[in-house]
């Protein structure tokens, strides 16, 4: 059985950074999907897929695998870059302009 560790990352949903600062441990899949002949539903055997354990730390994360002879491999987060601007979205509100605001 083999697993990946790593640290999710931010959903393009939200600008938040919530449910990315602990690390997860996934399971690889077993096997493939089939696609069902009669409905056409992708299916699967492998309940391990299913399984998504979460922890504080990347340590902790690591020790759990070692401890239940899992496999794994760590892949480390990309560090995101922050979009800092200027006065940015305040700018348009302030009282210092130099010429008139219009859209």
């Amino acid at each position: 059985m083999r697993a990946r560790i790593y640290q999710p990352a931010k959903t393009a949903m939200q600008s938040g950074t919530a449910k990315t600062k602990g690390w997860t441990l996934e399971f690889a899949p077993a096997s493939a999907r089939e696609i069902d002949p009669l409905m056409g539903w992708t299916s699967s055997d492998d309940t391990q897929r299913q399984v998504r354990l979460r922890f504080e730390t990347r340590e902790a994360a690591e020790e759990y695998a070692r401890e239940n002879g899992i496999e794994f491999e760590v892949t480390e987060p990309k560090a995101r870059k922050h979009v800092i601007r200027p006065r940015g979205y305040g700018e348009n509100f302030a009282t210092d302009r130099k010429g008139a605001w219009t859209h």
